[in-house]
């Protein structure tokens, strides 16, 4: 593995090339290499995809809120390392020189059947698509991030799509559906269309009207501010006796009482908890739209720490207050953890907002993150900032002037937090550096501090 967290790509010796050369000369070109020959002619062999620090992935054994280093259980997203047995390691540091074409043949045989994360091939001149207007002609970066936020501004809030293959209930089998069933369902697509709140998208599926996915940004002021939650819903047979069947995609973590790591949404609107009458499923009342405001206003909230029942006793407490902020400051991590998710396997529909949204967010998360690892409480404010640091976020002056609006009454640092938090921050802070430059994001500034740093420590 290299320093990004990709495994090394073997043969990238002159000689070792030059065999690579010898077996493809004498098989002959066929016409799927010819064609991408031409992809490769106006490319540089000084092309490097991006870095990162060394990945130290964050594990939630359970339920309990705990860091584990040292597996890195979601970095194989990227490359696997396919060796066709036509390199030879020992005769390295050979002076034999390939043309560029042929240098770049060989990197992009390299790239063959790999399984790249979404926006990594924008940055690869020799994996970028060919325009329809004219063969060799690439997209410039401009035109890719265009052609992003393009798609993010017209992303609408609901809307209906033709498959869901990767559906968490696409197995699930409705029968015969019943036309007051299909009616119902009808008036719930109603109701999500014309009254969907802010930060919450759906897809609904045409031909299987008991499929539907959400996606629901979370609320600032929470330890869940800016990253994205998906939902996958299910509208069984019987439904509206019934409440609909929910599953989030939890990647194997629980950043909130309410949402396990397995994926179940613990909720008394959908019957998955104990609650009062007035809170339970009503079939006559109760509607899907319900259940998404439901999760958003009171699962993703400020103190999600009093979600689990009889702590909110603690609330007054200073006890209560401590515990209640060590559990933002790993949900927040949680929640990083689960952009990185999102980014790099967005679920099925949502590509594009997934990429237009950290896009435009990223430099804000990653402004946070910085705040927060200074001291502060996670979901505090994060000041704004001066016109200088603006101005270097565009590529203008130097690191020196990142500096934030000087704020009239700093708020009071955090005292005896554990001291892992920072070591962890650290580390999904260089992750989601990485991949939001990918997608576009303005992180200019970071990358700036970081080449400071990099420079002070050499």
């Amino acid at each position: 593995m290299d320093a990004a967290g990709y495994p090394h790509m073997q043969g990238s010796g002159s000689a070792a090339s030059s065999s690579c050369r010898a077996a493809d000369y004498s098989a002959g070109w066929d016409s799927a290499q010819q064609q991408k020959r031409q992809r490769c002619q106006g490319s540089s062999s000084n092309d490097q995809v991006g870095s990162s620090t060394d990945n130290k992935s964050l594990e939630a054994p359970g339920s309990e809120l705990k860091f584990d280093y040292g597996k890195n259980e979601e970095e194989d997203y990227y490359f696997e390392d396919v060796d066709d047995g036509c390199y030879d390691e020992d005769d390295e540091g050979s002076d034999y020189e390939l043309e560029t074409a042929d240098y770049n043949q060989l990197l992009a045989d390299k790239f063959d059947h790999l399984d790249l994360p979404p926006g990594v091939e924008a940055t690869v001149p020799w994996l970028q698509k060919v325009e329809r207007d004219g063969p060799g002609k690439f997209k410039s970066m401009s035109e890719i991030e265009e052609e992003i936020a393009k798609k993010y501004n017209f992303f609408k809030q609901f809307d209906t799509v033709e498959d869901f293959i990767d559906h968490k209930y696409a197995k699930n089998s409705v029968g015969n559906a019943r036309k007051e069933w299909a009616k119902r369902i009808q008036h719930e697509w109603s109701l999500l269309e014309k009254d969907l709140p802010a930060l919450i998208y759906v897809r609904a599926l045409e031909n299987r009207m008991d499929l539907l996915r959400a996606v629901m940004i979370g609320p600032q002021g929470t330890p869940y501010h800016d990253g994205l939650f998906f939902f996958d819903a299910h509208f069984p047979p019987s439904y509206p006796a019934i409440p609909p069947v929910v599953h989030y995609h939890a990647g194997g973590l629980r950043l909130n009482p309410n949402l396990y790591a397995c994926g179940k949404v613990c909720l008394s609107l959908l019957g998955t908890w104990q609650g009062q009458s007035c809170e339970k499923w009503n079939p006559a009342q109760s509607t899907m739209l319900q259940v998404l405001i439901s999760i958003q206003a009171l699962v993703l909230n400020e103190k999600p720490f009093y979600n689990e029942p009889g702590y909110e006793r603690d609330a007054n407490s200073a006890e209560g207050l401590a515990h209640a902020l060590d559990y933002n400051d790993t949900a927040f991590q949680y929640s990083c953890r689960t952009m990185l998710y999102s980014l790099r396997k967005p679920p099925q529909h949502f590509e594009d907002l997934v990429a237009g949204h950290f896009r435009e967010r990223g430099h804000a998360i990653l402004a946070a993150c910085k705040y927060y690892m200074e001291g502060h409480e996670v979901g505090s404010k994060v000041p704004e900032e001066d016109e200088d640091t603006k101005g270097c976020q565009n590529g203008e002056g130097s690191s020196s002037s990142t500096t934030a609006k000087p704020q009239q009454n700093k708020p009071a640092l955090r005292t005896n937090r554990n001291a892992s938090f920072k070591t962890n921050l650290e580390v999904l802070f260089e992750e989601l550096l990485m991949e939001f430059n990918v997608k576009g994001a303005n992180t200019a500034r970071f990358r700036a501090e970081k080449l400071k740093n990099m420079l002070a420590a050499a």
